[in-house]
């Protein structure tokens, strides 16, 4: 079943059984009286399970040693110290993986992303829209290297121009440096079976820290795993808006929670032409897998 508002959004996504148009809030108002109690849980008790062991997965993947960072983990420490009102943006790439697994929202928070268009570059024009309308709420902007380099690099000139004049100055911009457009390059190789073209994928070194800090900013540049957490408390602490650069591995697979054979056979093939990255890549596709078999135990 589902309910919409908007009746052009019904069946577009998955073939529904009952289509409601209507606000959920007092569709399902209305449909509880027509509703009979069940006294079998085991469905949700299966449900609740399953996203309580989920839950140990991803924390055991975001844990595991990377070179440098394991980029899921900057998302991992990151969720226990979300400001209550925060307003959170996203752009597309990897680390619209990484928000959408490891980010654990509670009510009063606001996220943005670009799901629908995948357009990369939304994050810090999101997030200066947002402070704009909301100057005394804490707004954190999650970005890669590349759409930092698509506009985030020009955006930060006009941040620079205008946070003061907000009444919480807390806007956190965090890049993903990883030195590769790495959504693509893991299309490339799952979809497609094709190694990772340098040429293509790779971008060119930038120093985003630095020049934050250049521009009147703080900059905070992270490359060791034990920084992370205190990195994200410095930031939101922070009586200026705050770039951190977190150094990330471009080799941790975003695997999804089922992989298909002919995924994996892409996989392999990308794999077996000569992809440049194939080491580090086979190493934490390993390590992945194993936390998904058996999370929280030592690995061998």
């Amino acid at each position: 079943m589902q309910i919409d508002i908007d009746a052009r959004m019904l069946n577009i996504r998955y073939p529904m059984e009952v289509c409601l148009t209507g606000d959920s809030a007092a569709t399902l108002e209305a449909l509880l009286p027509l509703l009979n109690q069940q006294t079998d849980r085991s469905w949700r008790q299966r449900v609740e399970s399953n996203v309580a062991d989920w839950w140990k997965v991803l924390e055991a993947r975001a844990m595991n040693e990377a070179k440098p960072l394991n980029p899921q983990r900057v998302f991992w420490e990151l969720s226990p110290q979300l400001p209550d009102d925060v307003i959170l943006t996203c752009d597309s790439g990897s680390c619209a993986s990484w928000y959408a697994r490891d980010l654990k929202l509670r009510r009063g928070m606001t996220a943005s992303l670009s799901g629908g268009l995948a357009t990369m570059g939304c994050a810090m024009p999101y997030a200066l829209a947002a402070k704009c309308v909301h100057p005394e709420r804490p707004v954190i902007a999650l970005l890669g290297d590349g759409a930092m380099q698509m506009m985030g690099i020009n955006a930060l000139v006009t941040l620079a121009g205008m946070w003061r004049s907000w009444s919480d100055p807390r806007l956190v911009i965090m890049v993903l440096n990883n030195g590769d457009l790495n959504m693509v390059t893991w299309e490339q190789r799952i979809t497609e079976g094709d190694a990772k073209l340098p040429a293509s994928q790779d971008l060119p070194a930038f120093p985003y820290a630095a020049y934050a800090e250049l521009l009147g900013l703080r900059g905070i540049r992270v490359d060791r795993p034990d920084q992370v957490a205190d990195a994200w408390e410095q930031a939101l602490a922070s009586p200026v808006p705050t770039l951190l650069e977190m150094v990330a591995d471009p080799n941790v697979p975003p695997l999804p929670p089922h992989v298909s054979a002919k995924q994996a056979g892409h996989y392999l093939r990308a794999l077996l032409r000569g992809d440049p990255d194939a080491t580090g890549v086979v190493t934490a596709t390993i390590k992945e897998a194993w936390d998904s078999l058996f999370p929280g135990r030592t690995k061998g």
